[in-house]
């Protein structure tokens, strides 16, 4: 007779191996992006979770710092990818968080969060780098980092005009 299994989310200690994959498709998303993995870890655990986790949870379950589980929750609350949710009735003052699952929820607060002020803070660099490059005494190279430097101000540009349509899109 076949063993009867408990609910995942209530025993088991790790991940079993479909949780394990889902987890690694949001731990290489998260790569790409440039966040830290533990970042991808505790969206893709939630993701895959039929009920809500705590923090303790997702420390267990996953084998990271209480440190580290914290930072990527409040990113992920800051990017909007997580809320907090009802865990077991109640009963326990435990927070319980659960993914939030609509793209364009995610997308748009990657824009906010990330993109936005990257962008932002990238017009100021280029005009700083602008000004120490008229600096430079040889003329070829002063003429080649011009060249080079209005190209990174169109890059900027274009990524300003596009971010607004994005979010339009999204309907943020």
């Amino acid at each position: 007779m076949p063993p009867v299994n408990p609910p995942m989310d209530t025993v088991q200690d790790h991940l079993d191996p479909l949780e394990r994959q889902v987890v690694d498709v949001f731990v290489d998303g998260v790569r790409v992006l440039g966040l830290p993995r533990s970042i991808g870890e505790i969206y893709g655990l939630l993701f895959v979770s039929t009920t809500p986790l705590s923090l303790d949870d997702l420390v267990r379950r996953l084998e990271i710092s209480k440190g580290s589980a914290s930072q990527g929750l409040r990113t992920l609350k800051s990017l909007g990818a997580v809320r907090e949710a009802d865990g077991n009735g109640g009963a326990e003052r435990r927070t319980y968080y659960e993914p939030a699952v609509e793209l364009k929820r995610l997308v748009g607060g990657f824009i906010r969060e990330q993109i936005r002020p990257h962008l932002d803070s990238g017009k100021e660099r280029i005009g700083r780098i602008a000004a120490t490059a008229g600096e430079i005494d040889d003329p070829v190279r002063r003429e080649f980092l011009s060249d080079r430097i209005e190209r990174l101000e169109q890059w900027m540009n274009s990524g300003g005009k596009v971010l607004p349509i994005l979010q339009r899109i999204l309907g943020q």
